[in-house]
């Protein structure tokens, strides 16, 4: 009798596992949005309220705004950069097309001028320009592999707009049922770590909202800021160059290389005053999100090294795709958060 009872127990055990196994592969594939979709709502909760009380109370038309809200302001820019990427595709189709039936320019004059490397380049470019068939192989040789990068961007930023689409949709579900979700999650929580529990909790939902609004929503305002600058002064691919800005913000000092470049290509170009509005734009407004902002937010939580925002960033690119650029960044400063937790802790029950 007792042997049947263990093979019961093992059989349901068994079982267990296997419906573990099966709701996790079914749920697989929406991991990523789904975690997305909890930070976001986490971090944005406040925000939600607000919705909600001026709303009379209605949490599903309150839910409803706050999608559309995030619509707009993550989902929008994205889409409108995947359309930009497209149309700088066939534009640069277009142009090599011209430039094969036209054959190439000569050098501008102003290459000859720079230091060191100007004359080469010059006489290298006008041996191109004399020769046709070199370069036509040049061209090739550039073409090929620069289409290839633009296809590959292009589906990579596509992909990453329908996740992160999706994403905003569940979070629709978690505005909606948010407070029976964090209900489950508290006693959750309680029956693993006890007493600590809400103090946890409170210090995770502390580090999601100051490494979502510190580190990626400046990283996003630079690069609309960056792409309104540069739109503003006549540069056609102000989105794509607005989406560098946004990619280098997780870098310290990372923004000034896009827009000193544009600045310093307008000058060379004869645009001076142009060149100088863009270093007033940059330095005014896209540094100043950088260097006061950034640290304020990011000091309401614990300070995340600045390596590590970079490896969650990359990290979390290599790990979920392009929605990974949210999700990677607030995954490490939780996981950084709980070991600072964890390793004060003895300190802290040692003091009298």
């Amino acid at each position: 009798m007792a042997l049947a009872t263990q093979y019961e127990k093992l059989l349901g055990i068994g079982a267990l596992l296997v419906l573990v196994l099966g709701c996790f592969l079914v749920i697989s594939p929406f991991l990523t949005p789904i975690m997305w979709a909890a930070v976001l709502c986490w971090s944005t909760w406040p925000v939600y309220r607000q919705f909600e009380r001026a709303l009379g109370g209605r949490r599903g038309s309150a839910a409803a705004l706050m999608t559309l809200t995030a619509s707009l302001v993550i989902v929008a820019p994205f889409a409108l950069l995947v359309a930009a990427l497209a149309e700088s595709v066939g534009d640069l189709v277009r142009v090599l097309g011209r430039v094969v039936e036209e054959g190439p320019p000569g050098p501008p004059a102003w290459i000859g001028d720079f230091p060191i490397v100007g004359e080469s380049i010059a006489s290298y470019w006008q041996g191109l320009a004399l020769d046709a068939p070199a370069f036509l192989a040049a061209l090739r040789r550039f073409t090929g592999p620069a289409a290839d990068v633009a296809m590959a961007g292009g589906a990579f930023i596509g992909v990453g707009l329908l996740e992160l689409a999706f994403s905003v949709f569940i979070a629709f579900f978690f505005y909606l049922n948010g407070r029976q979700i964090a209900a489950y999650v508290r006693r959750s929580t309680e029956r693993i770590a006890g007493h600590r529990a809400r103090r946890l909790l409170k210090l995770v939902g502390a580090t999601v909202q100051g490494v979502i609004f510190g580190l990626v929503g400046t990283a996003l305002a630079q690069g609309l800021l960056a792409a309104l600058g540069f739109w503003i002064a006549g540069i056609e691919p102000a989105l794509l160059l607005g989406f560098l800005t946004f990619v280098l913000s997780f870098l310290p000092g990372g923004p000034p290389f896009v827009w000193a470049g544009v600045a310093i290509w307008l000058i060379v170009q004869g645009d001076f005053w142009w060149g100088m509005f863009v270093v007033a734009w940059g330095a005014l407004l896209i540094s100043t999100i950088d260097n006061v902002l950034r640290p304020y937010l990011l000091s309401q939580s614990n300070d995340l090294p600045v390596v590590l925002g970079f490896f969650g960033f990359i990290g979390g690119i290599l790990a979920f795709g392009f929605i990974g650029i949210f999700v990677g960044p607030a995954l490490l400063a939780v996981g950084y958060s709980l070991f600072l937790e964890w390793a004060n802790t003895p300190d802290e029950q040692a003091e009298p």
